[in-house]
């Protein structure tokens, strides 16, 4: 296992510092494939963040109220070969389940609803519709053939 260094900001002279200090993590927000709780929100995380790291993390810099922190180590397939038939393994990460406070529930926002309205007369949505309707009606086959492919000559 590669031994990580801890990287911090150097300091340089000069009153005042000049610079800002971000944090050296990112937090990953995934939508989970089984179904959560309301108040419990997944992030993939560096595997060197602790819990308490997590924890600090989203209430000093987000100001989210955490009630509890539980992670796992979701350990990367080795299912993928490459060009020379070499097995590659993905690379392994942790999963941070965050419960939020008591009173607090998280959701996904809707950023791509469905159109309800139909496309109006002449407008490109409409020529796109009518255009897959045509295509579906040419990909038919003949109910003749008896499910043969026109491709394979009677």
């Amino acid at each position: 296992m590669p031994v990580t260094r801890v990287l911090y900001p150097l300091y340089q002279l000069g009153n005042p510092q000049l610079r800002i200090f971000r944090p050296n993590w990112f937090l990953t927000l995934v939508r989970p494939g089984k179904e959560q709780p309301p108040d419990t929100v997944q992030f993939r995380t560096p595997m060197e963040m602790t819990k308490y790291d997590i924890k600090n993390y989203l209430e000093n810099i987000y100001n989210v109220p955490v009630g509890a922190v539980r992670t796992r180590i979701q350990f990367g397939s080795n299912k993928k070969r490459n060009h020379l038939n070499q097995k590659i393994k993905q690379p392994d990460y942790k999963v941070a389940y965050v419960q939020l406070a008591q009173g607090q529930t998280f959701s996904f926002p809707d950023v791509f609803p469905e159109k309800d309205k139909t496309p109006e007369e002449g407008s490109m949505e409409e020529m796109e519709q009518k255009f897959m309707e045509d295509e579906k009606q040419r990909q038919k086959l003949d109910p003749r053939r008896g499910g043969v492919t026109e491709w394979f000559g009677l």
